[in-house]
């Protein structure tokens, strides 16, 4: 036997087989698949990328691996580009939530309820602040129906409020 044997067998293996359509197209659902697991947004652009060389390999079937390599790479990344840069800034959560004091702080609201009698009076803000459009508060000044108040700080799920001059 000659030196080069292995490698010649290597070479024949290799050239026998071939990446076909169904490759692609199951790397391209098992990245899917992962992405729901991990929700990053990322994976999922390289799992659509699979699926569009899937689908270019079952329509035009001559096409070289490194050419299917380099068009799922290229494909891949200006997909998520496109993500990253366009599309997220879109959909990026505009909500305060966790955030509480500091998205309550400063606000004005309507006094709905006066408080008086050991209850706490009832404030209604123009748009909900934490899912809520109204909260009760305290106030330490006199207030009465109809009164603008700040928020100036939160205690539990009560609002200390001053009357807006």
């Amino acid at each position: 036997m000659s030196a080069g044997f292995p490698t010649v067998i290597a070479h024949e293996v290799a050239m026998a087989f071939e990446i076909a359509y169904w490759h692609w197209l199951i790397f391209g659902m098992a990245l899917l698949i992962a992405e729901m697991f991990l929700g990053s947004m990322t994976i999922l652009w390289f799992g659509l990328g699979a699926l569009v060389i899937a689908a270019l390999v079952f329509f035009v079937e001559d096409v070289e691996l490194t050419w299917q390599l380099f068009i799922w790479a290229l494909l891949s990344g200006w997909l998520t580009f496109l993500w990253f840069r366009y599309f997220k800034p879109f959909m990026a959560d505009r909500t305060k939530a966790g955030i509480s004091r500091e998205a309550i702080v400063g606000e004005t609201g309507h006094v709905i309820s006066a408080p008086g009698g050991g209850r706490r009076g009832i404030i209604r803000f123009a748009k909900p602040l934490l899912g809520a459009d109204e909260w009760p508060f305290i106030c330490e000044q006199e207030v009465a129906t109809g009164d603008r108040v700040v928020v100036k700080d939160v205690s539990g799920n009560t609002l200390l409020v001053e009357k807006k001059h």
